[in-house]
């Protein structure tokens, strides 16, 4: 493999990595990821063995601006540029539209994307959900589009405490509260008249797939056709997993900590995204939460991990699951517990494994890879749809 170095001021931390065995780009985006352009220097082939990568201790804030440095320009209205939306998504062949639904736990912002085309039937609906700090309005709408070029239609809320939905942003303090929020407005589209007897699918990228799920167990049995997950938060890397110290120290302050943006950060992005320009993108997302976890997320992360590791044998549903073996932020063997715990019949679970794939499967892989995934998704969801049909209804 190969070794890195960062660039950054002279005085250096050595972070020892023994064993690694595949490649990883390190990338420092300024201070707590904000501010900067990404920067990382090639400096030859590491082999098999341990290696150093040098990463640049924090700068005290300046006291003045550095002279003669030209402002950074702004970051694009869109994550595809300047071209005016309604443009550009025609240009996609959908159409898209946005709305504020409101629940008894907040207001939440949503999407949905259509096939262009109205006489071109609809084949199903699918209801996504994004990950921890993002949204639908940037980089996620990706897979949202794609899905809507091949006949489906899409509908997307972002989070509470994520993008342009209310709470405090970046704070999940009741994982349960904040999928049955979700859930409200997904079941007031698949209930319609227009879209009751169509088959209606979940999908779930990241911390999206772990809510995805707890939808499911929330919801009526047979109102789901089946569930997608990409990447999804099942089994937390054990080096990301919050110190029990930190998490009973903070629980000790009688919730008052539950909100502090205060948990140690891992520098989840550049871990997600193997592309160093669309990494640059992603960066750059207005609405992306870019601090530092706060107490009651990961504590509501730890725990809804565990409870849905104890509860794989609840999903009956046919599901497809997409992840990378070189996923940092999500491990793939809880992407291969469920697959082999769920009690849906074995011809109708699938679990895809992708070699040196990192976590961002759709947003952050190379095109030929993303193209890849994209075509087993498209081929497994085509599939349900036709055999499922116009059977399946809710009450």
């Amino acid at each position: 493999m190969k070794g890195f170095v960062i660039s950054g001021k002279k005085k250096r931390r050595n972070i020892t990595c023994s064993r690694a065995r595949h490649r990883h780009y390190v990338v420092v985006a300024g201070e707590d990821g904000a501010g900067g352009e990404p920067a990382v220097e090639d400096v030859g082939d590491g082999g098999d063995h341990p290696f150093t990568l040098y990463a640049p201790l924090r700068p005290h804030p300046p006291t003045m601006p550095p002279p003669n440095l030209p402002p950074l320009p702004p970051p694009p209205p869109f994550f595809w540029g300047e071209t005016p939306e309604e443009e550009y998504y025609k240009s996609q062949g959908v159409r898209n539209s946005k709305s504020h639904f409101e629940t008894p736990n907040g207001k939440i912002f949503t999407q949905s994307w259509i096939p262009l085309d109205e006489d071109q039937p609809v084949k199903a609906v699918v209801f996504m959900t994004h990950g921890y700090g993002s949204d639908s309005s940037w980089c996620f709408q990706k897979i949202c589009i794609a899905y809507a070029k091949w006949g489906y239609a899409v509908f997307a809320a972002d989070l509470l405490g994520h993008g342009r939905s209310d709470g405090l942003h970046g704070y999940i303090g009741d994982m349960d509260k904040v999928a049955a929020t979700s859930l409200s407005y997904f079941l007031s589209v698949r209930r319609s008249e227009q879209y009751s007897n169509l088959p209606a699918f979940l999908l779930g990228e990241s911390m999206g797939g772990l809510i995805t799920i707890l939808m499911y167990f929330q919801s009526d049995p047979d109102t789901w056709s089946g569930l997608i997950l990409s990447s999804p938060l099942l089994v937390i890397p054990e080096g990301m997993i919050p110190s029990k110290l930190h998490l009973t120290m903070y629980g000790l302050l009688f919730g008052l900590a539950d909100t502090w943006a205060a948990m140690p950060d891992s520098r989840m992005v550049a871990k997600a995204i193997k592309d160093v320009e669309k990494l640059k993108i992603i960066a750059v997302n207005p609405k992306r939460y870019a601090g530092k976890p706060r107490v009651g997320t990961m504590r509501e992360i730890v725990r809804m991990t565990n409870y849905v590791q104890n509860n794989f044998e609840k999903v009956k549903v046919p599901f497809f699951v997409a992840h990378g073996t070189s996923d940092g932020l999500a491990c793939y063997t809880g992407s291969e517990m469920l697959y082999e715990k769920a009690v849906t019949a074995k011809e109708d679970k699938t679990l895809k494994l992708y070699e040196g794939m990192y976590h961002s499967l759709i947003q952050g892989e190379p095109d030929d890879a993303v193209a890849l995934v994209l075509g087993d998704m498209k081929a497994w969801i085509d599939e349900k749809a036709q055999k499922f049909g116009s059977k399946c209804t809710t009450d």
